[in-house]
């Protein structure tokens, strides 16, 4: 995988100076590693408290387009999911408008715990299905929050936000198929038939009517984990910068990466039930969440070429999501 971007100590001094954190302040500036887009860095505060900067890579890098302003999304679903109490970090500052003279960055709060994914092995009989259920509460919390402003993407260097779900979604397919015209990346079948299958699905997605706050990247290492094994409970849900309003069935595929299509999982079911989620779907919302799939696995395949990502890396994306996204353009064909 290709590193992240280099952020000098400098750099980073300057841009939490922006913020009001002069450098007498902080005691500890330590790179995160990990970040395949933004540089991230553990902040630590002479009062002991921790904070977390991400700066998103400079202006002119290859990227895809809805990469464009991420750090928008990223403060937004952060204040969104306090008001419903949901766990997450707090933003400090943020500057996100790109080409503004400066360059862009977030300050936020550091939140406790460890990645689901680091301690999936060493749970007590019977703490996976209990954390589910309690992951399926806060994500439907999440999708009670409702945008007011349209659909799709808030960033305003993407698209505007539309009017009705149907030509949101075909506007970020769309975007997402021109960048695979532009890097050429390896997809298992032709970009026409592609953009054929999903034009083919479209008339589900008129079934959504109202956008909800859609996270879009809840793998289990953006799930955070604290506690003694056994009695943990999610600690934050982070890494918000690819939210969208839209179709709340659109949080399943990231999910279903590391936790199996949790739309026929009973614990997850019956937490996110709780909170007011769905618990039941129709033949037009699983032609929805085939194309929301269509969607995830197409990023997975066409964002390697832009950050550069190569070797073993490289060949594990192939293998994982070309199998899935060509299984989930049959499910929309099938469906639709």
């Amino acid at each position: 995988m290709a590193a992240a971007h280099t952020v000098t100590d400098e750099a980073v001094d300057g841009l939490l100076a922006r913020a009001g954190i002069g450098a007498g302040q902080v005691v500890s500036r330590d790179r995160i590693p990990g970040g395949s887009y933004n540089a991230l860095f553990s902040v630590g505060l002479a009062g002991g408290d921790r904070l977390v900067l991400k700066v998103p890579p400079p202006e002119g890098t290859p990227r895809l387009r809805y990469e464009a302003e991420l750090l928008r999304g990223e403060a937004l679903f952060y204040e969104h999911a306090a008001a419903v109490g949901v766990p997450a970090p707090r933003v400090v500052h943020t500057e996100w408008r790109e080409g503004a003279g400066a360059p862009p960055f977030l300050v936020m709060t550091h939140s406790p715990g460890v990645a689901w994914n680091g301690v999936a092995d060493a749970m007590a009989p019977g703490e996976h299905e209990r954390l589910l259920g309690e992951l399926g509460r806060l994500v439907g919390r999440l999708h009670t929050v409702h945008g007011d402003a349209g659909f799709g993407y808030p960033a305003q260097g993407f698209a505007p936000l539309a009017a009705d779900w149907p030509a949101a979604f075909a506007a970020m397919t769309d975007a997402l198929l021109a960048d695979a015209d532009t890097y050429g990346p390896w997809l298992p079948r032709p970009a026409a038939e592609i953009r054929a299958v999903l034009a083919g699905g479209a008339a589900a997605l008129a079934e959504v009517t109202r956008p909800v706050l859609v996270h879009f990247d809840l793998w289990s290492g953006n799930v955070l984990l604290d506690g003694e094994p056994g009695a943990r409970t999610v600690a934050a849900l982070i890494d918000g910068e690819r939210m969208f309003w839209g179709d709340p069935l659109a949080d399943f595929p990231s999910l279903s990466l590391f936790f199996g299509h949790l739309e026929d999982d009973p614990a997850f079911l019956a937490g996110y039930g709780a909170a007011g989620g769905r618990t039941s779907f129709d033949t037009a919302a699983r032609v929805r969440l085939a194309l929301y799939r269509c969607y995830l696995y197409l990023i997975m395949l066409v964002e390697v070429v832009p950050r550069g990502t190569g070797g073993e890396h490289l060949a594990w994306v192939r293998e994982f999501a070309g199998p899935r996204l060509s299984a989930a353009l049959d499910a929309v064909a099938a469906g639709s």
